[in-house]
């Protein structure tokens, strides 16, 4: 199994979960780490920019990394798969938890 199955595979499971358990539209908690770069931050909260998100950033104890929360309404499962795989395509070496 490839990377793209595998991601897929995981966005599949993803819907599911957030379709049996979530009545929508709903409040989403997107949770990102990155390497502790200004450009790559403000990449990720321009992603997000103009949709009402309350963006927090937490740096980590040695500076290296930062973890970036993004709380967001979000209208179903398929607009919270979208902004995932957009981070993906559009920022390098992001990790989303």
């Amino acid at each position: 199994m490839n990377t793209s199955d595998k991601s897929e595979a995981f966005y599949k499971k993803l819907k599911i979960q957030l379709q049996d358990t979530t009545l929508w539209p709903s409040e989403y908690l997107y949770k990102f780490i990155v390497t502790t770069d200004t450009t790559k931050i403000k990449k990720l909260s321009d992603l997000f920019d103009n949709q009402g998100a309350v963006i927090t950033t937490k740096e980590s104890k040695n500076g290296k990394y930062t973890s970036v929360s993004i709380n967001l309404k979000m209208k179903n499962p398929d607009a919270v798969i979208s902004k995932y795989k957009e981070v993906a395509e559009k920022i390098e070496d992001v990790i989303s938890l």
